[in-house]
């Protein structure tokens, strides 16, 4: 197996985990050409919001408008998708609200939702992919009082992780995926954390806070930390769930968050224990395999302690009975044609249509809830399924894992199916009128023409 494509190479684990820079409102973000030492003493040019590589951590609070100006200093379009924010559509980031080469978009986003972590990308229809692979992505952090009340880890015991995969020829940051790869979602060889391969983080004997993204294109993790220690789960896309969950691994596909306390004092000082992803299928080549992440090492000891709250939040379940229709979406078959995209546009589809910018798909009524199904039965590849626009609830999965995991019990706004599977959410739609989009997360798949547009009215 050592052979197969895309096999993970670990590195040292001997440089220093960065932690992205902090900003709130007035942030200025110029999508740039930068350089960045990815792997070891090597530099790659990369893409970026700031110098080197991802951009800088956006904190708000519930209730606040945060202002960002985005400065396109590429040589395309680009945009920025808020993902997870319940916003207007003209601040959401559809594909076809872009800057052009030169140009500037000034977004004013009002936080109307919970405490989470929420991210931002780039989602320029067709080089979405690339430049979140190249480097174009960002951790956007909603704090509230509802969450402050429960004295969570924080400050140097909050630690933003953003997972991602990268693929190089040489020295060199490489997106060329071929045919089969675009089918299949572009996987890179070197896992990195905050933009470095294989680093390491100093952690004292207590709890942390580890607020963790796969901002990867297409890579699944299954997230776990050697030495028998648990994770525990306070939160997932749209912020805190209704109790702890206790896992000892959980899978994380792209675009997903975690939310997870880790005690480190059951670690003696001076020991290290590994972030992993552990194997999790034997039919999916990047299934097969399990590797380190990253490193902790325990350096010191600390006196003061945090207790495990046994509940964190209220969350209100949405009546099944309230739903005034229920939509089902085949994300199993490929729909034939070419396109403009490297030629390849039209083969991943959602009930067997690709996305057109001026077409509407679905039309939804505003303050109504609706079910919708996701049906991967017939198929044979991973689909992360996201809706712009709204958080929803995990109600049902039927075949494959056949239940809901740990990390769906509370709001989300992406959600793994895997092959042989067919999930139901439920959602109430918000008061934002407009057109929004959903699509597959994996970014080669949306690429290529797997994401409708639903209107709100």
């Amino acid at each position: 197996m050592i052979g197969e494509p895309n096999w993970i190479v670990e590195g040292s684990f001997d440089r220093l985990l960065p932690q992205p820079a902090t900003s709130s409102t007035g942030t200025v973000l110029s999508a740039q050409f930068s350089t960045s030492e990815i792997l070891k003493g090597r530099a790659s040019q990369t893409l970026s919001y700031a110098n080197g590589l991802l951009g800088p951590t956006i904190r708000a609070n519930t209730g606040q408008t945060v202002n960002v100006s985005l400065q396109n200093n590429l040589s395309e379009e680009t945009n920025i998708h808020w993902h997870g924010l319940i916003l207007p559509e003209n601040m959401d980031g559809h594909p076809k609200d872009v800057a052009s080469s030169g140009g500037t978009l000034q977004y004013a986003l009002p936080i109307i939702q919970r405490a989470g972590t929420y991210w931002y990308h780039p989602h320029p229809h067709g080089l979405t992919a690339k430049q979140v692979f190249m480097g174009l992505a960002g951790m956007f952090i909603v704090n509230d009082e509802e969450e402050a009340a429960l004295n969570l880890p924080g400050g140097e015991f909050e630690i933003p992780l953003i997972i991602q995969d990268k693929h190089f020829e040489g020295s060199n940051l490489d997106y060329s995926p071929t045919p089969d790869e675009i089918m299949s979602g572009y996987m890179g060889e070197q896992v990195t954390v905050n933009g470095m391969h294989a680093p390491y983080f100093n952690v004292a004997t207590t709890w942390y806070r580890l607020r963790i993204l796969n901002g990867s294109t297409a890579r699944v993790y299954k997230l776990a930390i050697t030495g028998g220690l648990q994770m525990h789960i306070i939160g997932s896309d749209g912020g805190l769930l209704r109790s702890p969950e206790t896992v000892a691994e959980i899978l994380l596909g792209p675009g997903e968050r975690l939310d997870v306390l880790v005690d480190f004092s059951q670690v003696g000082v001076g020991k290290e224990v590994f972030l992993v992803s552990n194997s999790f299928s034997e039919f999916n080549v990047q299934g097969r395999q399990s590797f380190k992440l990253m490193k902790f090492k325990v350096d010191r000891a600390v006196s003061f302690g945090f207790t495990l709250p046994s509940v964190l939040s209220n969350i209100s379940v949405i009546d099944h009975m309230h739903a005034v229709n229920t939509r089902t979406f085949d994300i199993s078959a490929m729909a034939g044609g070419e396109g403009g995209h490297g030629g390849t546009m039209g083969r991943h589809s959602i009930n067997g249509r690709t996305f057109e910018m001026d077409r509407v798909d679905e039309t939804v009524a505003a303050g109504t809830t609706e079910i919708w199904e996701f049906d991967n039965m017939m198929g044979d590849e991973i689909h992360p399924m996201h809706i712009h626009g709204v958080q929803f609830q995990v109600i049902h999965r039927m075949g494959g894992r056949n239940k809901i995991i740990a990390s769906e019990k509370g709001w989300k706004d992406t959600v793994l199916v895997m092959p042989g599977e067919k999930v139901k959410v439920i959602m109430t739609f918000p008061e934002y009128t407009g057109v929004f989009v959903f699509h597959c997360h994996n970014l080669e798949h949306e690429d290529d023409g797997m994401m409708l547009n639903y209107k709100i009215e």
